[in-house]
């Protein structure tokens, strides 16, 4: 079957499915007594006040309670499991930074809920906000007293919950809807849901055509019978920095909100070097009938790790940030914009067949780029930083500084056009890169190159 069949055959399948889920979930369906409610906001312009589902909630039992990962792996855009429970809900439809979600490629996973104490539950609400695909809710909801024989507080994957002390209250499925607000309310409107200390959260994507199926949930409550609830509260939009690059094209948002003691640092100095080396960067990444994106944004606020970019959107760790305010921090971030100009999942969205793009050269590119033309007087990647660093295992695929001296040394060596980087990238941008185009672009095939550039 050709790449074209099996997209069409996919997308028939998907059609098929979205009638079948929309039948399960028009209006309000019934699962046994319990009842599963939808409301959805296409626009997103009701503020989660969805017709038919109780407004998101401040101080409901879920509120207090602890959340787990049981299996999956959050994406580090995200704000993290305490958004699921924190009152607030998001203000803009792309704010990942306000949402939990899994990572991007992955088939999403489990939550646990462990409410600390069986609750007589009259409601289990959840929300979620995007304008695409990670809109939609799409979960099986497990829920259990913890007194049952052979009960498992932390069941595994491949364990049978039924068998492991869990009793299945609902499934959800919403992804017929499209992109929006969505709202799921899960009651019994004779009585209680039961009394239940914990909750499971099964947890799927909306669909697997490109690595962005996984949803955006923004709040999940547990209503508990007879107890009052106050309205949740839209997370605070404070007015981000905006400028221009300094060819007028592209449009660069810096949201500090989450880390105001590095307001002046983001805009006096950050700011001017990524409105400058932006169109640098494009310049140095072309490909046929690309576009680079006209926006990005960089989200500075307290997280994991050093930086992380989704789409165009940069979200950066404040407190390894104010750590290296005189070393390493702006050029880490032009390496995260070297990213918003890579946009190697294009290739994937538009066809699912198309190769993806090696994570040595999805890293190797950034790095080359920030050592060699941004700062190389950093000698962050070249061989001065390689003698300090002489356990260095060096291979082509050694990722970030390795593969970016690699990159170096192949360009220095071998590309008399300056256009092998340009024509590496197109190849990955476009899905096309195979190991091959190293004997095309320099005569010799990739593993010469790597025995020459080690034995340099």
């Amino acid at each position: 079957m050709n790449a074209l069949s099996s997209r069409l055959l996919k997308q028939r399948l998907f059609h098929l499915a979205t009638i079948v889920s929309a039948l399960l979930v028009l209006a309000t369906v019934s699962f046994a007594e319990i009842k599963i409610a939808t409301g959805h906001d296409p626009e997103g312009q009701l503020g989660f006040r969805l017709p038919g589902i109780p407004a998101p909630s401040r101080n409901d039992a879920a509120t207090a309670a602890k959340f787990t990962l049981l299996d999956g792996e959050a994406d580090g855009n995200g704000g993290g499991l305490d958004q699921l429970h924190d009152g607030r809900v998001p203000s803009d439809p792309d704010e990942p930074e306000q949402n939990f979600f899994f990572n991007a490629g992955t088939s999403a996973g489990r939550i646990l809920v462990d409410l600390n104490r069986v609750v007589e539950i009259k409601q289990i609400n959840t929300y979620s906000w995007h304008p695409s695909t990670r809109g939609p809710q799409v979960y099986q909801l497990y829920a259990s007293d913890g007194a049952a024989a052979g009960f498992n507080a932390r069941p595994k994957k491949s364990d049978d919950l039924e068998k492991s002390g869990w009793k299945l209250i609902a499934p959800v499925d919403t992804h017929s809807k499209g992109g929006g607000q969505h709202g799921v309310s899960i009651f019994d409107p004779d009585g209680i849901l039961g009394k239940y200390r914990y909750l499971l959260f099964d947890i799927s994507r909306t669909e697997s055509d490109d690595a962005f199926g996984n949803t955006f949930y923004s709040e999940i409550d547990v209503v508990e019978q007879n107890a009052p609830v106050e309205a949740a509260v839209a997370a605070a939009a404070a007015a981000p920095f905006v400028l221009k690059s300094t060819d007028s094209y592209c449009e660069i948002t810096i949201d500090t909100a989450g880390a105001p003691e590095l307001k002046d640092w983001a805009e006096q100095k950050l700011a001017p070097v990524l409105a400058e080396w932006y169109p640098k960067i494009v310049a140095m990444l072309p490909s046929k009938d690309w576009v680079a994106p006209k926006q990005f944004s960089v989200n500075i606020r307290p997280g994991n790790g050093v930086a992380a970019t989704s789409g165009t959107r940069i979200t950066a760790n404040s407190a390894w940030l104010s750590n290296e305010l005189n070393r390493e921090a702006i050029g880490a971030l032009v390496h995260e914009v070297v990213h918003v100009v890579q946009q190697y999942g294009r290739a994937r969205r538009d066809n699912p067949e198309a190769r993806r793009a090696p994570g040595w050269l999805v890293e190797g590119i950034p790095d080359y780029i920030r050592f060699f033309k941004f700062e190389p007087q950093s000698h962050g990647a070249d061989r001065i930083w390689l003698q300090g660093h002489p356990n260095q295992k060096l291979n082509y695929d050694g990722m970030y500084r390795i593969s970016a001296n690699f990159l170096d040394y192949v360009v220095e060596h071998h590309d008399p056009h300056t256009t092998l980087i340009a024509k590496v990238n197109a190849a990955c941008r476009e899905g096309k890169y195979t190991d091959a185009l190293w004997q095309e672009l320099t005569g010799k095939p990739l593993a010469v190159l790597n025995d020459e550039w080690q034995a340099r």
